[in-house]
């Protein structure tokens, strides 16, 4: 039996005789009485055990170390006046192996810093095992979400020939030491991919309902908490839909991961709440309860210069047209102003994506993105640009090789109409759900400039 199933059914177990195998997280000896607090990673609960010196095995017992592995043999006995609602009377404890002396998790404070060097044990604690169980979770929620609602799961390539941001900053794929990409493995230059949108959107026109959920990369030399060079990106596109829709898919999605997490992963959250994030739980209950705004980007414009005017301080206050805002003002926006989560929409287009649908006005397209109070962009998307001519007229804008993405843009000319879809990074969403402050700390083994441990 494990952990899991005791505290599930304990008060049917009182007095029954009980049987685990788990791992050492404390060993305490007293005269007459010693406590090992045991763990078997299948929950954050600890359990007591309770042993005295006729306990079989008693001398390799109390040498136990933290993190050794003990099959431990009992009965359980219910405690309602302490603080643990049962413990195990052990009759019997092998030492199956012996953690040791120098394991760096003893039992005291570790700062993050210090437990991203040794990633492969951090786990073990309660803190990232909470995080990490809710990583499984949301992942399960999600493609639950597009499952149940129809859409096709569709693995897009991690090594590609596009760059769909544009951004320029994708890690090279090669076999060789100069840069002749004309006589390397493939052909021509290959880069492990930023997005897997530009693919989600030709499927999307074959099945209408599409998501991607996969790794992607970006070579950005950058070392904030909230940049990582390896993370997971969730994008669906759906056919024949606008950004109102578009809109509407993204709430439905995130209300829905969130309240699969409150109904699998309380514990985790109440842990995290009071270790991690004061009013964590309140925070996400917005989002679920929430009627989301939703604000045009020069709607916001002057949102935020009344607020300049009133003697609020940005770091940047010159608000004017083409700024691309930053964090400071997407939290006004979503914190101060609406007090819940907002869309918006709108943007100039020399600050967003060259497919994103070009508007009657020549100068801003059909982007948009949600703002959640705590961090300010969550969720960025857009209705795409169906017009051939027009998305042609943008990629010459930007001088992009018309002949590399091709086979992309000629989609316009095979019957395509619309097509709508959004990328939320789930990391992101990780540290949001979970209280996180760092990127790092919510990837099992992160990668980040200079960083290729593990």
């Amino acid at each position: 039996m494990d952990l899991k199933e005791l505290f599930s059914s304990f008060k049917k177990l009182d007095k029954k005789k009980i049987s685990l195998i788990a791992r050492v997280r404390s060993n305490r000896q007293g005269k007459v009485v010693s406590f090992m607090v045991v763990n078997d990673g299948t929950t954050l609960n600890d359990l007591q055990v309770v042993y005295k010196p006729e306990t079989k095995g008693f001398d390799s017992a109390v040498q136990s170390r933290v993190s050794s592995i003990v099959e431990v043999i009992g009965t359980l006995i219910l405690t309602p006046g302490k603080p643990q609602p049962f413990e195990l009377q052990a009759e019997e404890i092998n030492l199956l192996d012996q953690a040791i002396e120098e394991y760096p998790l003893q039992k005291k404070e570790h700062s993050p810093e210090f437990l991203r060097e040794i990633a492969q044990l951090r786990a073990r604690t309660k803190t990232y095992n909470a995080v990490f169980r809710i990583r499984s979770s949301l992942s399960f929620a999600i493609h639950k979400f597009f499952q149940e609602n129809g859409f096709v799961y569709v693995q897009t390539p991690i090594i590609t020939g596009n760059d769909a941001e544009g951004a320029g900053e994708a890690f090279t794929v090669t076999t060789r030491s100069d840069d002749k990409y004309d006589q390397d493995f493939f052909g021509r230059k290959a880069s492990l991919t930023v997005s897997g949108q530009l693919n989600a959107e030709a499927y999307a026109q074959a099945f209408k309902n599409v998501y991607t959920f996969g790794p992607t990369f970006r070579a950005e030399n950058s070392f904030t908490s909230r940049h990582a060079s390896e993370f997971w990106m969730i994008e669906p596109e759906v056919a024949f839909a606008d950004l109102n829709q578009n809109i509407k898919l993204v709430e439905a999605m995130l209300k829905s991961v969130i309240e699969y997490i409150f109904a699998h992963n309380l514990e985790e959250l109440e842990f995290l709440e009071a270790n991690q994030e004061e009013g964590l739980i309140n925070k996400l209950k917005g989002i679920v309860d929430s009627q989301f705004s939703v604000m045009k980007y020069e709607e916001v414009l002057e949102v935020l210069k009344t607020a300049i005017k009133n003697g609020h301080k940005f770091e940047e206050n010159n608000i004017v047209f083409g700024l691309d805002l930053g964090t400071e003002h997407e939290r006004y926006i979503c914190e101060v102003h609406n007090k819940k989560p907002t869309f918006v929409t709108d943007y100039p287009k020399e600050i967003k994506s060259f497919y994103m649908k070009l508007n009657d006005d020549n100068k801003t397209v059909a982007a948009v993105d949600l703002l959640v109070p705590g961090i300010g962009e969550l969720v960025g998307g857009s209705q795409r640009e169906d017009d051939y001519s027009k998305l042609m007229n943008r990629i010459k804008e930007l001088k992009m090789s018309e002949e590399e993405i091709a086979w992309y843009t000629d989609l316009r000319q095979y019957g395509y109409y619309k097509s709508a879809g959004f990328g939320i990074g789930f990391e992101r969403l990780i540290m949001y759900v979970t209280g996180m402050s760092n990127i790092r700390d919510v990837i099992p083994f992160p990668r980040t400039p200079k960083n290729l441990l593990f």
